[in-house]
Order: structure tokens, then C-alpha cells, then sequence
């Protein structure tokens, strides 16, 4: 399993001659196939890349965690007409394939005159849908059933309102399943390359992902393997580093996320 991972490691430090001779690791590294390929795409580094992707992530990583808590403890809390049938509805929703939906809503996007902007990406999970949305709001709906209710009406004995309730009582006690969301969010989509390609058009506005896609257009870098590779390894890196980061709440999470429901 670790064997792939090696070879990429070891192949990025290679130039192109020594791509095809056996062996893991050259015998002299070449360490500008990360300085090149950083600065390969004419007019952009990917010092702009990264900043746009953590802009995009970081503002769809805020959104769910709202937008899904909040319909979350609606669905888990408050009662109200059809409530297990609009569950129902979105437990079905999780089934769908990516696929069927793609055309509809490029369609209504477009309409919209939003593609070649974040829009496509912010208002679904705006609204707790987008990539995961509903796996979101599923699973802090089980966290949040598993929280005795005496706490509530304590809360509202106190003066609390719902929507107290859900920021001072709800909120702490679900950070595991937050720190789950969290994760899987970043994850998701910063490894969004094909819903990045279907939206994004302008260079200027690209992600890490469509970056690395122009090392293989003979119009853009030199078409240097190597430093694709470099440039692809470390377009990893931010997902690893904050995936130990928070990989002790993400084990909570998930441990009580098996539990409870």
C-alpha cells in the first residue's frame, strides 16, 4: 500500500531521463522540480491556486457547519407537520448519484449566469446540501438524538429559546460530530477536481486541482513529469496536516457517531 506512495515521493526528485530506470529514489534529487513547477504556468504561481481553493474551502467548511447543525437540531429537536418524511426525503437524497443531478443543476447555474464563479459551490452549502451535505446533516442529527432531552427543557425552564438551546447546550456538546463534518468537508472539496472543471473556466479563478491539470496541456508549463508530480504532491499536504490535526476529535466523532442513534 505504501509502495505507490514512495515511488511518488521518490519520482518527483527525479528529472525526466531517470523516470524510467528502476529504482525508488535518484541518486542526485532534483529539488527544482519544485521551484520550476511552482512558477511553470505563465502569468499565475501556485502561490494563487492555493489561495483560491482555501478561500473556496474554507467558506463552504463555515457554511455546512451552519447550515447543516441548524437543520440538523430542526430535525432532531423541534416538531413540526411531515418532519420524518422530509428525513425520509433526505436520507434519499444521499442515495442519488452525483451523476444524476449534474446536468440539472449545471443547467439551472447557468441559467443563473453563475458558472465561471464559487456560486455553483457556495449556495448549496449554503443551504446544507453540496458535496456531503446531506451525510452532514444526517449524522449531527444522530449526534444530537443521543443527547438526553431533560437538557432542553432545563434550558427552557431558564428563559433559553431554541435558539439558545442549539448555541449554548447543542453546539458543545456535538464537536466531534462538527470536527467530522469539518473534515470531511475540506477533504471533499478540495479534492473536487470534476466539479471544479464543470464550473470553473477562467484561469485566474482555478483551484490546485485544474492547476495541475495544465502541466498536461502542451500550451502551459514545460511539460516537465517531474514537476507535475512535485506540484501533485504537494497539493496533498494541506489535507494530511489537517487531517492529524484534528485526528483525535475525528476518532471521537466517529466512535460516537457507531454508538449513539
Amino acid at each position: 500500500m505504501i509502495y505507490p506512495v514512495l515511488w511518488w515521493v521518490g519520482a518527483s526528485l527525479k528529472d525526466d531521463s531517470e523516470l524510467t530506470l528502476p529504482g525508488l529514489f535518484p541518486e542526485h534529487p532534483v529539488l527544482s522540480n519544485f521551484t520550476q513547477g511552482w512558477s511553470a504556468i505563465p502569468k499565475f504561481s501556485f502561490t494563487h491556486f492555493y489561495a483560491n481553493t482555501f478561500e473556496l474551502v474554507i467558506i463552504l467548511i463555515v457554511l455546512s457547519l451552519v447550515s447543516c447543525s441548524l437543520t440538523a437540531f430542526a430535525l432532531a429537536r423541534l416538531d413540526f407537520p411531515m418532519r420524518k418524511l422530509w428525513l425520509g426525503i433526505l436520507l434519499v437524497t444521499m442515495m442519488l448519484p452525483g451523476q444524476v443531478t449534474l446536468i440539472p443543476q449545471y443547467t439551472m447555474f447557468h441559467s443563473m449566469n453563475m458558472i465561471n464563479t464559487y456560486l455553483p459551490f457556495i449556495i448549496p452549502h449554503l443551504l446544507a446540501g453540496g458535496i456531503g451535505g446531506s451525510f452532514f446533516v444526517y449524522l449531527l442529527v444522530q449526534f444530537m438524538r443521543g443527547i438526553p432531552r431533560e437538557l432542553d427543557e432545563s434550558a427552557k425552564m431558564d428563559g433559553c429559546s431554541w435558539f439558545g438551546i442549539y448555541f449554548r447546550i447543542m453546539l458543545p456538546l456535538i464537536r466531534p460530530a462538527l470536527v467530522t463534518t469539518a473534515l470531511y468537508c475540506f477533504l471533499w472539496n478540495w479534492d473536487d477536481f470534476f466539479g471544479h472543471l464543470i464550473y470553473i473556466n477562467s484561469v485566474s479563478k482555478y483551484t490546485v486541482g485544474l492547476a495541475i491539470k495544465l502541466f498536461v496541456d502542451t500550451q502551459s508549463g514545460d511539460g516537465s513529469w517531474g514537476q507535475l508530480l512535485a506540484m501533485s504532491l504537494i497539493s496533498i499536504v494541506p489535507s494530511t496536516i489537517f487531517f492529524f490535526a484534528v485526528q483525535k476529535q475525528f476518532v471521537e466523532g466517529i466512535a460516537a457517531g457507531a454508538l449513539k442513534g
